[in-house]
């Protein structure tokens, strides 16, 4: 019988992984903790397991890597779903035998020298953090042969050194056989990581994983031949060859079903500066998830906009639930690219992203129009011995077999209205609300003649990437308190109309259930959020003939003084002018800043010459213009930065919210009593939030927790109206 093992009874029993609570864990805590520097091994195992979260991540820096060296082909070996072995050999460039040395060592790269350079960047890489990862979680090995060299090289490398191959040896680079190009192993993928590994549910999973990337890589790279396949398998998953072109790449990939429906489309810009190319499929082919292959100057990204823009594109042309397969090379000016914002550079950010994604989307819908003039529909021939459908006296058709499994009916509760052009609220008001539209005026002019007729001018102002501080603090702080569910029901409303115009109340429909939105608070969040994204990159509305700032000032004043009750205390009146004149010198000393920043050009004289442009084809209330102005003088913290900004902001977005008018007449109130302006004005309004605003909520709107305090209420649930009229 086995003795018993002895205890050392100075270890200390208490469970490993066992949580302490805070007051316990601060009990033995006598003085603050001294800040130590890490261990240069624990910080380049961090920054790995940032880069390289998966397999696929580490062969996606190494194709990107063999791209980068101008090689025509590409063979990717697989064991175990890239943990066990990962293996990719180019027919590049090479690596000169000099280089080795550092060739694993963190930001040692060979693609850019100073910081500039990421502005007019044209490779893959840049930072030189790929292969220095991989060697602080793997062992790896590379085998190079430059085009000059009588031989190759092989060199093994741990934690961003070289190793010798077994111990004892040395670890210089050893002279092997080898063709011109570069083969990198990856042996024992985060061997030393093991929490890591354990997370990967099966080697299957991780395969598909690689096979989706090469495929991206195999459909963009025109010249250059792919080929994936299992280590031990004879046959290749993926291949292409070298000389195919973007069709039959994809149909070798994808298969002839996407292939046979793909249709070219090209879009461009000079104004923002991208060029775009693609292959989409037509109305005859979708499926029930998007398929998105999306290369930003040539490198694979993802990006939610721009595929939630891509499937409402659709929308139009696809059944219910359907799904198109875009391929789309977007090629943008590098100084307008910031792609130096994701570790493993899955997401880049670029100016001007919502009128590029506007104008594709135009382009594809374009595109659609003009080839679905036909439809193909799958039939299915009658089998031998089946009846045909006989007529009844009536003219309906009916069939004398009812063996046919019945499709199951769709619950009427679960169903929604998709068709934005379906009857809306509007066309249920009587014809009596339009009938004074017609009526012509005193002057002889029609009430639509009146509206003001806004021309647009492009100008070449160069975008600017706005780097603040304090604006990024801004914005992290709407992102913080971002309402993931009510954000997505903005996102795929649908809008329903126009209920009040005094209370400014609009009904939307989201899934099955109802809205009531206070558009002028969604207005005035909406607003501020466009401030903080096109900060320092406004568009303007100018003034012809400039407007005299003080007499605005001044009219904004009397204004206020006349409704505002009269104080008990005298002290605390005002005189008008010098309210005017302290509110004007204000604005005209900060006349630079609020140009640079805000497009608001004050002239020396005090001529009001343009205001900042928030959203192009909506142009507030010029009525609401002086007390805007006057609100900028006590109600704008000029003292701190971000205060000044933050209140700056709120100040524009709430002279931009659609301002409140007279109810809408009753049948005891007739609609004549009301001045033709405010019926104009209704008009306007009403137009503008249909066909601009709730457009603009769609496609940007972040809603806050704040919109949840009255600013949007269900008053309406499919489900639950059923479940009342099945009591009725």
């Amino acid at each position: 019988m086995a003795e018993l093992m002895d205890i050392d009874v100075d270890v200390d029993l208490e469970q490993r992984g066992t949580k302490r609570k805070a007051d316990e864990a601060l009990a033995g805590v006598t003085a603050p903790r001294r800040i130590r520097a890490l261990d240069p091994d624990v910080i380049n195992k961090i920054a790995a397991g940032e880069i390289i979260v998966a397999p696929v991540h580490a062969l996606k820096e190494l194709i990107e890597n063999s791209v980068d060296a101008g090689s025509t082909s590409l063979e990717v070996l697989v064991k175990d779903g890239g943990l066990k072995l990962l293996q990719i050999t180019d027919n590049g460039h090479g690596i000169a035998k000099e280089d080795l040395p550092i060739l694993c060592e963190r930001f040692t790269t060979s693609k850019l020298k100073s910081f500039e350079d990421l502005t007019s960047i044209g490779t893959y890489g840049f930072r030189g953090e790929a292969l220095a990862s991989i060697s602080h979680i793997a062992h790896l090995t590379v085998t190079t042969r430059t085009k000059d060299s009588t031989c190759a090289f092989r060199a093994h490398y741990d934690s961003g050194h070289l190793a010798p191959a077994k111990p004892g040896q040395s670890s210089d680079p050893k002279p092997i056989a080898g063709r011109q190009g570069t083969q990198i192993t990856v042996e024992d993928l985060f061997y030393n990581v093991p929490t890591r590994r354990r997370a990967f549910r099966s080697a299957s999973e991780e395969y598909n994983k690689i096979l989706d990337v090469v495929g991206r890589y195999a459909v963009h790279c025109d010249g250059v031949a792919f080929s994936c396949k299992k280590h031990g398998e004879a046959s290749t998953t993926i291949t292409t060859q070298s000389s195919s072109s973007t069709v039959d790449r994809i149909r070798q990939i994808h298969g002839s079903s996407v292939a046979n429906e793909l249709i070219e489309f090209t879009s461009s810009d000079s104004q923002w500066g991208y060029r775009a190319r693609g292959w989409t499929t037509n109305a005859n082919y979708h499926v029930k998830k998007t398929t998105l292959l999306l290369f930003i100057n040539h490198r694979s990204v993802d990006s939610t906009n721009i595929r939630k823009a891509i499937e409402q594109t659709y929308s139009a042309f696809l059944p219910k639930g359907g799904h198109p397969f875009t391929y789309l090379s977007l090629d943008i000016d590098p100084h307008r690219v910031d792609v130096n914002v994701h570790p493993t550079k899955r997401e880049v950010n670029f100016l001007n992203e919502d009128e590029i994604i506007e104008k594709i989307c135009t382009d594809i819908r374009t595109k659609l129009a003009d080839v679905d003039t036909s439809r193909t529909f799958m039939t299915q021939t009658l089998l031998p011995g089946a009846r045909l459908p006989s007529a009844d006296a009536d003219g309906t058709a009916r069939t004398t077999t009812s063996s046919a499994t019945p499709k199951p009916k769709p619950y009427e509760n679960n169903l929604v209205r998709t068709d934005a052009k379906l009857r809306k609220i509007t066309s249920m008001l009587p014809p009596s609300t339009n009938h004074s539209s017609t009526t012509p005026r005193s002057n002889g002019t029609e009430p639509h003649q009146q509206a003001i007729d806004t021309e647009y001018e492009t100008s070449d102002r160069e975008p600017i990437n706005c780097r603040l501080a304090t604006v990024k603090e801004l914005r992290a702080e709407v992102r913080d308190e971002m309402h993931n569910e009510l954000t997505e029901i903005f996102a795929g409303h649908t809008f329903v109309g126009v209920v009040d115009e005094r209370r400014r109340l609009a009904a939307i429909q989201g899934g099955v259930k109802l809205f009531l939105v206070d558009y002028g608070m969604v207005c005035y969040e909406y607003f501020y959020q466009v401030g903080l994204t096109d900060f320092g990159n406004f568009g303007t509305i100018r003034f012809e003939p400039s407007l005299n700032l003080l007499e605005l000032l001044t009219l904004a004043a009397t204004h206020e003084k006349s409704t505002s009750p009269t104080p008990a205390d005298p002290a605390e009146d005002f005189d008008v002018k010098e309210v005017a004149e302290l509110v004007s010198a204000q604005l005209i000393q900060r006349r630079a800043m609020l140009q640079e920043y805000f497009s608001f050009e004050i002239s020396e004289e005090g001529q009001l010459i343009s205001i900042p442009l928030l959203l192009k084809g909506y142009t507030p209330s010029l009525a609401k213009l002086p007390r805007f102005l006057l609100r900028l003088g006590p109600h704008v913290n000029w003292t701190a930065e971000k205060e000044c900004f933050a209140t700056f902001l709120r100040e524009l977005a709430s002279y931009y919210v659609p301002e409140q008018l007279p109810p809408s007449p009753g049948p005891e109130d007739p609609e004549k009593e009301l001045s033709e302006d405010i019926k104009l004005r209704r008009q306007q309004i009403a137009k503008a939030v249909e066909d601009i605003l709730f457009p603009a909520f769609r496609a940007r709107l972040v809603a806050t927790k704040s919109l949840m305090k009255g600013g949007v209420v269900e008053i309406a649930n499919l489900k639950g109206l059923y479940r009342v009229f099945e009591r009725c």
